[in-house]
C-alpha cells in the first residue's frame, strides 16, 4: 500500500497544533482588512483580538488559496513518495477547492506515478474539520487513498452542519439577507437559524426571536438528525462566545447524555462573513 497523506485547508477551522497531531497537512486562506492592504494568513491573527476589530467596525477581506500554492505545498509531498488526499473547503463558497484541482491536474502530468484526489467537503468551518477528522480515523483503521476518499465522498453528505450568528449586518455584507431585513431585524432581535446544503450553500430556514431561543433551536436539530443521540461526534466552533457555546455543549450533556467531542474557534476567514458571536454546530445526521 502507498504512502499517502490527508490535506486540507485553513477554512476547516482545526487549530495547526491539532491538525498536525492528526497527521494531516494544510494551507491557510488568508484576509486583508479594507484599512490595511497586509495580507494576513488565516492562522496569524488570534480569533479574539479579530473579532473585537470587527466590532470596532473593520470590514476584512478575504482571499482562497491560489493552485502555485497548491503546486507548491503538493509537489513537495510528492517529490518525497506521497499520495495526496485533499479534503477541501465547500466550492460552494470559495474557489479553493477549484485551486486545489487545478493543481493536481498539473502535477499528474509530472508526477505520473503517484496519486492525487481531491474532494470538494461541500463543507466549511469545523463540519469540514469534522470530515477530515472522521477520514484520519478510517486511515488509522487501515483504509487505502481510495478507501479513504470515498469514504469522506460519503460521509459529506451526513455531515449536519447548522449555525445562528449574533448580529445580521454581516450576513448583510455577505448578500445572504437585504438591508431592510438585516435593520429590523436586529432591531426586532431576530436570530436566523442556518444549515449548509448538499450544494455547500448557506441556506436561512428558520428565524428565532432572542439568542437563547437560537442556540436551543440548535440543540433541536441535533435531536432531530442525529443518527444516534447517545454515541455521536459533536464538533462546535464559535465567534468569540465561548460562555454560550459552554451552555450548548451542557444541553448536549443534559438532555442527551452525550459529550462534545471538540470545541473549536471559528477562524478569521469564515468570521469575516458571519460575524462575532457565531455558533456552528457540526455533527453525524440522517441527512444535512
Amino acid at each position: 500500500m502507498s504512502n499517502y497523506v490527508i490535506f486540507t485547508d485553513s477554512a476547516c477551522d482545526i487549530k495547526p497544533e491539532i491538525l498536525k497531531e492528526w497527521g494531516v497537512y494544510y494551507r491557510p486562506l488568508s484576509l486583508h482588512f479594507d484599512e490595511d492592504e497586509t495580507l494576513y494568513s488565516n492562522d496569524e491573527i488570534e480569533p479574539k483580538a479579530f473579532y473585537d476589530k470587527m466590532r470596532s467596525g473593520s470590514i476584512a477581506k478575504t482571499s482562497a488559496v491560489n493552485s502555485e500554492d497548491f503546486i507548491s505545498a503538493f509537489e513537495q509531498l510528492l517529490k518525497e513518495g506521497n499520495d495526496i488526499l485533499y479534503l477541501g473547503f465547500s466550492s460552494g463558497l470559495s474557489t479553493t477547492y477549484n485551486s486545489a484541482r487545478i493543481a493536481a491536474d498539473e502535477l499528474r502530468e509530472s508526477y505520473p506515478d503517484r496519486k492525487i484526489i481531491v474532494v470538494d467537503t461541500l463543507a466549511a468551518s469545523a463540519g469540514e474539520g469534522l470530515i477530515v477528522y472522521l477520514t484520519v480515523k478510517k486511515r488509522a483503521e487501515g483504509a487505502t487513498l481510495e478507501e479513504a476518499a470515498a469514504f469522506a465522498e460519503d460521509i459529506k453528505f451526513k455531515i449536519s452542519i447548522w449555525f445562528t450568528v449574533d448580529d445580521l449586518v454581516y450576513l448583510k455584507r455577505g448578500g445572504r439577507i437585504s438591508a431592510a431585513s438585516a435593520f429590523f431585524g436586529n432591531m426586532l432581535g431576530i436570530k436566523p437559524v442556518l444549515h449548509m446544503d448538499n450544494e455547500g450553500h448557506l441556506v436561512a430556514v428558520e428565524k428565532v426571536r432572542g439568542r437563547k431561543t437560537s442556540i436551543e433551536a440548535l440543540a433541536k436539530k441535533y435531536g432531530e438528525l442525529a443518527t444516534d443521540t447517545k454515541n455521536n461526534t459533536i464538533f462546535i466552533s464559535h465567534a468569540d462566545c465561548e460562555d454560550e457555546v459552554t451552555r450548548l455543549a451542557t444541553i448536549f450533556e443534559e438532555k442527551y447524555g452525550v459529550k462534545v467531542e471538540l470545541i473549536t474557534d471559528v477562524g478569521p476567514v469564515i468570521g469575516a462573513h458571519a460575524g462575532p458571536g457565531t455558533i456552528a454546530l457540526f455533527f453525524v445526521g440522517k441527512e444535512r
